[in-house]
């Protein structure tokens, strides 16, 4: 069963991953919902797995997004790592695009019947929704953004080996796969910054040029108390900015994340994270931290 919580998921593996992003397994009943997450949902059919992260979806189906050829859409293009192809580094600060799918041990015949029409031109997830025994062919065999860690070792070792776009079969306890990385970019980063150390920055005169600030309180509580230089995305709006977030800031900026007490800006952080920004910061403690260890005058609700 996949549970969604307003902080963190708790979610099977299957194929060695974790599958937060089979919405088809998600029990609205088993948890209370965010509001945040409510929305991301309603916006998408098909979340990204990382065992770390609280994951938010994308914004158009995989096989939309994908493409005969390959290309990926601006969500999912942006900040990839320069230099060499998976199979050319340690993948250790890197991040790969993989999607697959999955037969049986036994089913050999099916495996190279597969193999053969993918070198002849038949796309891999067009496949893995009419064979794979994963339960990610509802979403054309795609797992996201994974990086290191988070599989088993087989399909590890095959997807940080592949080059990119080929399509490549491995074994694990769980069946034969074939695999294809269709990306890669550089790991993001997400940190938490005191509100101390955030308003030192803010004294430096060319910090808001350099970065990026983003306030997810609703209007009403930024008219009560606010920072200056914040553009304000309410999160009830998540469906209004959502789908414009790369195009309305740069994801190779930091950017910098409030709310109220830093739990909505944590969960738009990470989400941001998978929408390729680079290096995402959380305010913790939020705007109520920040007026009482500070700045007094702004005032607290």
């Amino acid at each position: 069963m996949l549970r969604i919580s307003s902080s963190s998921l708790h979610v099977p593996s299957i194929c060695g991953a974790p599958v937060n992003f089979i919405l088809s397994f998600w029990n609205p009943s088993s948890r209370k919902v965010s509001n945040f997450t409510r929305l991301a949902l309603l916006h998408s059919t098909t979340l990204f797995p990382n065992s770390s992260n609280f994951q938010f979806p994308t914004f158009k189906r995989v096989s939309t997004m994908m493409g005969r050829t390959h290309s990926c859409s601006r969500v999912v293009t942006a900040s990839y790592s320069a230099g060499s192809g998976p199979g050319g580094s340690s993948g250790g600060d890197r991040e790969i695009l993989v999607q697959h799918l999955l037969v049986k041990e036994d089913d050999q015949k099916l495996l190279l019947d597969l193999q053969e029409r993918t070198a002849e031109g038949e796309d891999l997830s067009d496949l893995a929704i009419e064979y794979s025994m994963c339960p990610s062919k509802e979403d054309g065999g795609m797992l996201g953004w994974v990086r290191k860690g988070q599989m088993v070792p087989e399909f590890e070792e095959a997807a940080f080996g592949a080059p990119l776009n080929k399509v490549v079969k491995c074994k694990t306890k769980f069946g034969w796969h074939l695999l294809q990385v269709l990306s890669e970019r550089e790991e993001s980063v997400l940190e938490h910054i005191q509100p101390n150390e955030f308003h030192v920055r803010l004294q430096d005169p060319s910090f808001l040029e350099e970065a990026q600030l983003i306030d997810v309180r609703e209007p009403e509580e930024v008219a009560q108390a606010s920072v200056p230089g914040f553009q304000v995305l309410p999160l009830r709006q998540f469906g209004v900015w959502g789908p414009e977030i790369s195009t309305k800031f740069d994801p190779q900026k930091d950017t910098y994340v409030l709310c109220h007490h830093g739990m909505r800006s944590l969960q738009v952080a990470k989400w941001l994270q998978t929408q390729g920004f680079r290096k995402v910061f959380n305010v913790a403690g939020g705007i109520h931290e920040y007026a009482v260890k500070v700045d007094p005058s702004i005032p607290t609700y």
